[in-house]
């Protein structure tokens, strides 16, 4: 159906039976619930801080012994955060929260997998591009040139493609 069908049909509702179609719509589908319950009571910092302790969850688990090292988890976040179009700094200190935990564990424990640093260099490019389209280049540059020179301490295999990213984005 096109938008401009579905507009068509809604106007022809009656205000009850529209009412009556987006409850069902809030009970049936978990993310019209997570909108509205956003739109309603953001509580922007909760969200974020429940994101944070996810994350580092996952490299420094609170009630297991193994650590599941999953990077979709943060993605998750970020991807429902956009959408909700929560506030671009908030998302950022999130994107750049999920680099600097990933090397903290990185820096306890070596990983290994080509697949960790192909993903941390997406999320850097990820993070780098919207604090750039965000002008939120000031807030954040001093903690992408950390993430940066932490990133060739460990000697990561991609150090260099972050370098050029960062370079690339922040020309002087």
């Amino acid at each position: 159906m096109s938008k401009r069908a579905l507009t068509k049909y809604l106007q022809g509702l009656p205000k009850e039976e529209l009412e009556s179609q987006i409850l069902d719509l809030y009970n049936r589908f978990k993310p019209v619930k997570e909108y509205y319950n956003f739109v309603f009571n953001p509580k922007e910092d909760q969200l974020i801080e429940e994101a944070k302790f996810k994350i580092a969850n996952e490299y420094f688990p609170v009630k297991r012994k193994k650590p599941r090292l999953r990077r979709s988890v943060a993605q998750q976040y970020i991807k429902k955060f956009l959408l909700l179009e929560m506030d671009p700094s908030l998302v950022a200190d999130l994107m750049l929260f999920n680099l600097e935990t990933a090397q903290r564990y990185n820096d306890k424990k070596r990983i290994n997998q080509e697949a960790f640093y192909k993903s941390m260099f997406n999320s850097f490019q990820q993070a780098v591009v919207f604090i750039q389209v965000n002008g939120l280049d000031t807030v954040y540059r001093k903690r992408l040139t950390s993430i940066l020179a932490m990133a060739w301490d460990q000697e990561w295999m991609n150090a260099e493609g972050l370098d050029r990213v960062f370079h690339g984005s922040f020309a002087q």
